[in-house]
């Protein structure tokens, strides 16, 4: 079997690439690099700058490594094979959007550490019942959730209750699945 690209090598094909210091910038796509990267290993740490990461259609299983990115405020891991959310802890103060469709995600613990986050991008994912939906009730700040085609959004959109029922639960949010939420005024009056 091939072996995969690691991060100290991805980054410096894109810092040849983009005839640039990965460590002096602020924006790093590792996308779609051959063959796949399947470990965010501790070279992320020298890219202390980077406020937004993406690493999406690669093979990463875990999110890791982390500690050094202190500026993050955007990281996309979308088309890989996450399965948790574990290990974000490192990154809970700043980040404000996380971008993780098309993974093989079930359990939201640990997204309750992300403080700031105002955008989840989680389609495609794997998330069955609202006990692990409600685990984003936590995130105080977010307005804007993208959940089609899980499992869970999958049966209540058939039933016709989601956006009901995801509106109720998550008060800030503004947005599901790209569609505005409307509240009327008694509801607002109430939050």
């Amino acid at each position: 079997m091939i072996k995969g690209t690691s991060i100290k090598e991805a980054l410096g094909r894109w810092e040849e690439k983009n005839s640039a210091k990965a460590a002096e910038s602020t924006e790093i796509k590792l996308i779609s690099v051959l063959p796949p990267i399947e470990k965010m290993d501790a070279s992320l740490s020298t890219i202390p700058k980077c406020e937004k990461l993406s690493l999406s259609t690669n093979a990463i299983e875990k999110i890791a490594n982390l500690n050094g990115l202190k500026n993050l405020r955007i990281l996309s891991l979308g088309r890989n094979n996450i399965k948790n959310l574990n290990g974000l802890e490192a990154v809970g103060d700043t980040l404000t959007e996380l971008w993780i469709s098309y993974n093989l995600i079930e359990k939201l613990k640990g997204i309750h550490v992300l403080k700031k986050l105002q955008v989840l991008y989680m389609s495609n994912n794997s998330v069955k019942d609202w006990g692990e939906f409600g685990k984003l009730s936590d995130l105080s700040n977010l307005t804007e959730l993208v959940f089609v085609g899980n499992p869970l959004e999958e049966k209540h959109s058939a039933e016709g209750d989601w956006i009901d029922r995801v509106s109720k639960m998550l008060k800030k949010l503004k947005k599901i699945d790209g569609t505005p939420i409307i509240k009327d005024e008694e509801e607002e009056e109430e939050d």
